[in-house]
């Protein structure tokens, strides 16, 4: 997020001595993007972050994908999918492409570990659980509901506090964003943005750990699981400050815009990717012209595939749809709402449906992971019954 933040201990200039209580130098690092022209923060660590003790290759992070087929709308019923793991180990990718990577997960197991993605940021959306999101940056409290926005180089752990957990995961190649079209030239978010920086938490506990022994950190890198050695404490931040750092936003707080006649997708976006996006879909007003048809009307994505993530609620133009399905309708091929739906959702004033949605701008390859809880009879659901 572009604004500023500080927390813990840091020196009144950048790039200047700042000692110890023994008379070291805390080690000041510069962690940012764009070779120094985007955004950054700067931290100060009691140990030289560069001192590794060992390191391994663990395994490829590709995903093996289905054969080509025809090209046809799906359906996964992602809680049929194996639990397990941890929060990165038992991450299940389902859609890929060379942008994005989405996944699923409900581990049942603890992080003995931390780890960093260094090949893009990652959307972490808080299906079921609660916990705490340990980072390098502090601590963040998260609940159901919430997105969980890690840059890129973000070394941390999912502390999960809850019985049950269950995430959405989405893996970038790049940067994620707010959407442009909502800032100021100065990065603020406008009056007419779905949400504000009010409603963004960011970490604000931070505790040092001047701590001895063995901790593992497994770093994606250039699309491989690695595995780094340290024998220092990876959360041995004093203090930092800049505009690149952790933070969580929740669901709820989205602020949907509504209109006399149907409302197009874009209303709903909520964060910007290379090459794709994220929106948000919450309960809402429906249309309130006298003629209105509130479901959706038939189009065809010419140049996206639309993903859609199904939370909770009752799906006012689909069937069939289960909480924690995952809706995939390609590029190529119309869609819109199932025989009945449209005429149903007229008068209709409310709905409360709650998803999340990725468009891509680039075709998803299906993973063989998808095709063990796909609906195979999904394409054909528009037929007359």
């Amino acid at each position: 997020m572009p604004f500023y933040h500080r927390l813990g201990k840091v020196p009144p200039k950048r790039h200047i001595q700042f000692r110890q209580e023994n008379g070291s130098l805390y080690r000041e690092q510069v962690m940012g993007t764009k070779g120094f022209s985007g955004m950054q923060s700067i931290l100060y660590h009691i140990h030289p972050p560069t001192q590794v003790q060992a390191a391994r290759l663990i395994r490829d992070w590709s995903v093996p994908v289905e054969e080509e087929g025809a090209n046809r709308h799906r359906h996964l019923l992602t809680f049929q999918a194996k639990e397990g793991g941890d929060p990165i180990d038992g991450r299940i990718h389902l859609l890929v492409n060379e942008d994005v990577a989405i996944a699923t997960a409900k581990p049942t197991e603890r992080m003995n570990y931390f780890f960093r993605n260094s090949d893009g940021d990652e959307i972490i959306f808080v299906h079921e659980g609660e916990g705490i999101l340990e980072t390098i940056f502090g601590n963040l409290p998260y609940r159901a509901g919430d997105y969980l926005v890690i840059p890129v180089g973000t070394t941390y752990r999912l502390e999960m506090n809850s019985k049950e957990s269950r995430f959405l995961v989405i893996e970038s190649f790049g940067e994620i964003t707010t959407p442009k079209r909502y800032r100021n030239e100065f990065g603020q978010l406008m009056e007419h943005s779905p949400f504000c920086e009010r409603d963004i938490r960011v970490p604000e506990l931070l505790h040092p750990r001047d701590e001895k022994g063995t901790f593992e950190v497994r770093v994606k890198a250039r699309n491989r699981l690695h595995s780094y050695t340290y024998d220092f404490h990876p959360f041995d931040v004093v203090g930092w400050d800049g505009y690149l750092f952790p933070w969580a936003f929740n669901i709820e707080d989205f602020e949907p815009i509504t209109g006399s006649i149907h409302q197009p997708p874009p209303v709903h976006q909520t964060f910007a990717g290379p090459n794709f996006v994220v929106c948000s879909f919450v309960p809402r007003m429906y249309d309130y012209h006298p003629l209105a048809i509130p479901a959706p009307y038939y189009h065809s994505n010419v140049n996206s595939d639309e993903v859609l993530y199904y939370v909770r609620g009752n799906f006012m133009s689909r069937k069939g749809i289960k909480e924690g399905s995952i809706t995939l309708h390609p590029s190529g091929l119309p869609h819109g709402p199932h025989p009945g739906k449209a005429e149903a959702s007229i008068g209709k004033e409310r709905t409360e449906e709650l998803a999340v949605m990725v468009d891509t701008f680039r075709p998803l390859k299906v993973t063989k992971a998808a095709l063990e809880i796909e609906d195979p009879d999904y394409m054909y659901s528009w037929l007359p019954e």
